[in-house]
């Protein structure tokens, strides 16, 4: 069976008839000649087309079955995604809805599977961060043709029309370097994810951006390509190989500024101060450290209420299934000891 999902209005489109007249002919209705009927009811067998009724059934029916919606989530390694998580699951809840989670593990492929598998199950919408390597989107847009709202949350696809519910991912990072500079730090490092994803760009804009406002040159030999821990434990002492070496770092998440932290105490440097380190999630690993971490907070669990209320919207009807609805979670700097 192939992996790719055929919706009512691929059928449609193939056979030249429109989308309702396809949806009675699926439905045996005595208003489609049974000609008809019998053709695309044959072309979807043979296509392995399969309605998703739930989700209809949700937006036009007082009397609603039971309420599932799907959970894409990137690795369950990271606190940001456990507390969205929370934040989906309790919403979801408090609405009469159960979820089902899934880990894409970075993988577009596995990803589009995932996304497949949640139509066949015929949940009534899916709330998904997109994987590191996701590079086509048909998938999510076959979700969407087939009347299943989808919501992105954290990691969003520019190459879907779709609601999303981000932080403030540029004002973070923002404010985040301002308060580096503030402190007398003047050559601020930068490890940050591939700009493929837009919350990669909206941070690594915030961070040039602050340079530049207080009047520092942007100097690409002071960014990297770094997004974890191990990663950052291997590299960090490079930077160090010259006579003008960085003062400061601002890393993507915590756990990649905790590899700067382990790495610079382990040359002999003393923070904060000989270097500052600033990070972005606030998890429970800004806590478990010397010294704890400066970073920015996400609010994890106002970012899963939103996307599940989001969801739930369009399910229900209150927002209009073809209405992208966009919403901001706000960030806040949280200074501790890794700062001056």
């Amino acid at each position: 069976m192939s992996d790719k999902m055929i919706t009512m209005k691929d059928i449609a489109r193939e056979l030249g008839v429109s989308v309702a007249t396809v949806s009675r002919a699926l439905q045996d209705s005595p208003r489609i000649s049974e000609s008809r009927r019998q053709q695309i009811q044959q072309y979807a067998r043979e296509h392995n087309f399969i309605p998703n009724v739930l989700a209809e059934s949700l937006r036009n029916s007082r009397v609603q079955p039971l309420k599932i919606i799907g959970v894409i989530i990137p690795e369950f390694v990271h606190y940001y995604f456990s507390s969205i998580l929370h934040g989906i699951e309790e919403k979801a809840e408090a609405c009469g809805y159960r979820i089902i989670v899934a880990q894409s593990g970075e993988s577009y492929e596995h990803e589009a599977k995932l996304c497949r598998w949640f139509y066949e199950s015929m949940v009534c919408g899916v709330i998904v961060s997109q994987a590191k390597d996701t590079h086509q989107y048909d998938h999510f847009q076959r979700l969407i043709d087939a009347g299943v709202p989808v919501v992105f949350y954290d990691r969003i696809c520019t190459g879907v029309n779709a609601s999303r519910v981000v932080v403030d991912d540029y004002m973070g990072a923002f404010n985040a370097v301002s308060h580096l500079l503030k402190t007398g730090c003047r050559r601020i490092a930068y490890y940050g994810s591939k700009l493929n994803m837009e919350i990669a760009k909206n941070r690594f804009n915030g961070y040039k951006d602050a340079l530049l406002k207080n009047g520092i040159p942007y100097d690409e030999r002071l960014t990297r390509i770094c997004d974890n821990r191990r990663e950052a434990e291997r590299i960090t002492p490079d930077l160090f190989d010259g006579d003008s070496y960085p003062d400061a770092f601002f890393t993507v998440n915590d756990d990649t500024a905790l590899g700067v932290l382990y790495a610079v105490k382990h040359m002999g440097l003393r923070v904060p101060e000989d270097i500052s380190i600033c990070g972005f999630t606030n998890g429970i690993e800004a806590v478990s450290c010397d010294p704890m971490l400066t970073t920015i907070e996400q609010n994890g669990l106002k970012v899963g209420e939103e996307a599940a209320s989001v969801l739930i919207g369009h399910v229900e009807g209150r927002i209009p299934i073809d209405k992208v609805e966009r919403r901001i979670v706000r960030t806040r700097l949280i200074i501790r000891g890794t700062t001056r």
